[in-house]
């Protein structure tokens, strides 16, 4: 059961990374290619080696393209301003911020990856649908996932820059053009959180700072004394439970 559980994620997680590349890419099925020992005149053709080559690089980039068009990007940047804001340099450290946003993120893209296992992946095993079709279905709670963290004014900027004309629906937005677009209003709303969380953090700095400004002890870094402040306010107020849990309940995930 483990292993089925580990094949049928594995190819959840390849068929989604596949949707998300131009349709012209899977245009033509590849040739099958054999290797013999001794055979010099039975080479590949220009267009194969090409074709292996692609698929090799999207091999390579796959999780960079798993982890841009999900929820890791606010993740991960929102507990890297939270790490800066505490004052706290490597701690927790950058293996701990990661790991935490990663499993986050499988946990808030549940709903999307079983939606793309039940239309997509598992009628592709059973042999119901083809290649073709279960890219198709794969790529839209992908899709959908995306527009509903989308603005319309980084939506609107690409597909200016694109030239695109004003798409009619959504269906008319190309993924290329999808993608950044919500990558930077994932970034935006990590920034807007960020300032959100050093305002605490900021007004503590300012009170120590007076405190030894007042008592003549300007020569002694206000960060060591704030730092410990920092830290007991942020675990008297359960400072864990409110920023994830405010991090997760941000996430519009039909």
């Amino acid at each position: 059961m483990k292993s089925a559980a580990g094949l049928t994620l594995a190819l959840l997680i390849f068929l989604t990374l596949l949707a998300l590349l131009p349709a012209t890419v899977f245009a033509e099925p590849l040739p099958a290619i054999t290797i013999g020992i001794g055979q010099t005149g039975n080479q590949p053709p220009p267009s194969t080696l090409m074709q292996i080559l692609l698929i090799m690089t999207v091999l390579s980039v796959a999780p960079a393209i798993l982890l841009m068009t999900t929820a890791f990007i606010r993740l991960a940047v929102v507990l890297s301003f939270l790490r800066q804001a505490m004052g706290t340099q490597q701690m927790p450290p950058n293996q701990i911020i990661i790991g935490l946003s990663l499993f986050l993120t499988f946990f808030i893209m549940s709903p999307v990856f079983n939606q793309i296992n039940d239309q997509a992946v598992q009628p592709y095993l059973n042999q119901k649908i083809d290649q073709k079709q279960a890219l198709t279905l794969a790529v839209e709670p992908m899709r959908q996932f995306m527009f509903s963290q989308t603005t319309e004014s980084e939506l609107t900027l690409l597909m200016e820059i694109s030239g695109h004309p004003d798409p009619a629906g959504i269906d008319e937005v190309p993924t290329m053009t999808l993608i950044p677009a919500f990558m930077l209003s994932e970034l935006k709303r990590a920034f807007e959180i960020g300032f959100m969380i050093y305002i605490p953090f900021l007004v503590i700095d300012m009170i120590v700072a007076s405190v030894l400004m007042s008592m003549g002890m300007m020569m002694l870094p206000p960060i060591i004394i704030s730092l410990p402040f920092k830290l007991l306010l942020f675990v008297l107020v359960d400072g864990w439970t409110l920023i994830i849990g405010s991090l997760v309940q941000s996430f519009h995930v039909f």
